[in-house]
Order: structure tokens, then sequence, then C-alpha cells
């Protein structure tokens, strides 16, 4: 009997450590408490070797401005500065300044700068330096320059009747594409194979009448999401934990079926054994947790629903500024940079 309570108790501790519990009412296991001395019988103090064969970052998915990743054996606050990370330290280049010569449109001045300045710009900001403060002129190295310069006319084809502003007018619409780049200082020798442009062509910035213009210069500088949202390189960079669903008994027949539309489609599968329907779990991975098997007062008590503590999916979506496994890529540095930073503080330090 003491090995059974030893065993069950060992189990006990092997949830709490290593799995967010999710009941019908509340979450359990929330807080990380693996830590030397708090569980009698565990060796927790931190050990680089045992860490090193425990961590793994498997690439799930990658596309075009997606990315999605397992970062496997870290803790929540290392994945979460990862998350910060991306989200307000990684640099990019947007609009800073904007130099109104001319705005007759009905978008203000201050409106328009603003919606200048949301445009993602692709430039690599590793290739500029940041603009130092109180600096009034940008120079080659730190400033990216762009011309928006546009006039609304009637068009005298069109015909009597038409009333489609397409038709009726050149120039009324105003698009992300209508900004070019000047170079300046010497850019064109310093990047002759550049592209500076914005992201996407086609984001509408303002409409115009017959006779209205915009004329405006922007400087683009380079900055952090901190600072401003215009910066952030992502469009969304979060994580969660991988699902873990386990069924505590056989669910047949009807039970199965219904159990099967509690979950996410894909997460259970109904298999033919005997000519019985038993339900198992396919794909834990794919559920949301609506936790809508809590409703069933049948099902409830047949399934355990908890979340693997140390098992990390991330998602990132660029803004096409630069590819995700950079901003990834580039995020790990900036933490590195961090962890650098205090290591040389606490050299410094005098011993007390």
């Amino acid at each position: 009997l003491a090995a059974v309570a030893a065993m069950a108790a060992k189990r006990s501790t092997d949830e709490m450590r290593d799995r967010v519990v999710l009941g019908e009412f509340g979450v359990r296991n929330v807080h990380t408490t693996d830590f030397p001395g708090n569980y009698p019988g565990y060796e927790d103090a931190w050990d680089q070797r045992r860490f090193e064969e425990a961590f793994r970052v498997d690439i799930i998915r990658e596309e075009e401005g997606a990315l999605e990743f397992d970062m496997v054996g870290i803790d929540a606050a290392i994945a979460n500065a990862f998350r910060r990370i991306l989200l307000a330290e990684v640099p990019t280049m947007a609009v800073e300044k904007v130099f109104v010569y001319n705005n007759t449109s009905i978008v203000q001045d201050e409106i328009l700068a603003h919606r200048l300045g949301l445009i993602p710009i692709r430039a690599d900001p590793r290739l500029f330096e940041y603009r130092n403060q109180g600096d009034e002129e940008g120079t080659e190295i730190d400033t990216l320059q762009f011309q928006l310069k546009i006039k609304c006319s009637r068009n005298p084809q069109a015909a009597k009747e038409s009333s489609d502003p397409n038709e009726l007018y050149f120039n009324h619409k105003v698009y992300s594409k209508h900004m070019t780049w000047v170079p300046l200082g010497n850019q064109t020798d310093l990047f002759p194979d550049a592209d500076f442009r914005p992201v996407h062509d086609d984001i509408l910035i303002a409409l115009l009448r017959p006779g209205q213009e915009i004329d405006v210069l922007m400087h683009c500088v380079k900055g952090i999401g901190k600072d401003h949202a215009k910066f952030s390189p992502v469009a969304t960079a979060s994580y969660r934990l991988l699902p873990d669903i386990t069924l505590l008994q056989p669910v047949e027949d009807e039970a199965a079926e219904m159990l099967q539309k509690c979950f996410s489609p894909g997460v259970i599968e109904i298999q033919n054994i005997k000519g019985k329907k038993v339900a198992r779990v396919a794909n834990a991975r794919l559920d949301t947790f609506s936790r809508e098997v809590f409703r069933h007062d049948s099902l409830k008590n047949l399934v355990r629903l908890a979340r693997v503590r140390n098992h990390y999916i991330f998602s990132v979506e660029s803004t096409g500024i630069l590819p995700p496994d950079v901003l990834v890529s580039e995020a790990i540095k900036i933490l590195m940079g961090k962890c650098q930073r205090f290591l040389n503080e606490l050299d410094s330090l005098p011993m007390e």
C-alpha cells in the first residue's frame, strides 16, 4: 500500500510540475514551482547540460510573412521576453517627420502625417543607424527620404452621364505606390541595389477631387515599437502552451460522436473497433480549449484538459519589412545583448 501511495503522490507531483490543468471553473498548477528544494527527490538546480538536452526549437510552418515554431524546455519568463522583444524592441524604419509643402485635400495635415507614419517601409533597418536626438537634418546613414507629390484632375474623355470617380478623375486615389524614394547624400552609391519603398503598393492614403493636391516630403528614421507602434515589425507575435488532452476511460458510440463535436475539427477521431465507435485523441495541438466538453454532465468527467507547461507554440506574423525568421533571430540577439549588459554591470559593481 505504501508503494502504491508513493507512486500516486509522484504522479500528482509530476502533473503539478509539468501540466497546467483546465477545470470546469478554474485553472490549476498555474505557477512555476520547480525551484531547488521545493520537491524532495527532484533535482531542480540549474544545470546547463540538462537544459541543452531538453531544449529544442521546431519549425512547424513557414510561409511568406508568417512563422509558427515550437520552443520547448524554457520558462514562461523567457518565452514572454521573446514575445515582448518582437513587439517592442526589434527596430524598423518608419516615417517620423513629414514636411507638408501643399495639402489641399480634406485630410488634415496631422492626420495625413499619422497615416503616412503607419505605412510599413521595405528597408532593412540593419543598414541604418539611430538618428541622434535633437538632429534636425538627417544624413545618409540614419534617414530615408520619400516624396509624395500628386494632383487630381478631370478626365476630359469621360462620358457625360458617368458618375464613377474612377472614370471621371485622374489620380483621385492616393496610394502608397505614389511614394517615391529620394536618395540623400551618397545613398545611391551606398545602396546601389536598394529598392526602398512601401511594403504594400495599395494602401489608400487619401481621396482627392479635381484641383486638390498633396505635396509632402517624408523622413524615415530607425526606431522601436516601445517608442511608437509604427516601428513594431510584427502584426502579431504570440504564444500558447501545447494542449494535452487525455481520455480517462473509453468513450464509445453516441458519447464518442458527442465528444468529437466538443473539440475543434481534427482533435478527436472516431475509430471502428469490433463494431463499436471508439473515440481517440488524434491531434490535441489543433484545439482552442473552448471547454465545451464541461457543458455535458455525461462527458466532463471522462476527459482531462491540460497544457504542457514548458512547450510554447509561437506564432509570428511580420508586417513585411523583414521575414519572420529574421525577426526571431534579431530578437534572440537583443535578448543576448541584454544578458551581456547585465553581466557587465555585475562585473563592474564593487563587491562589499
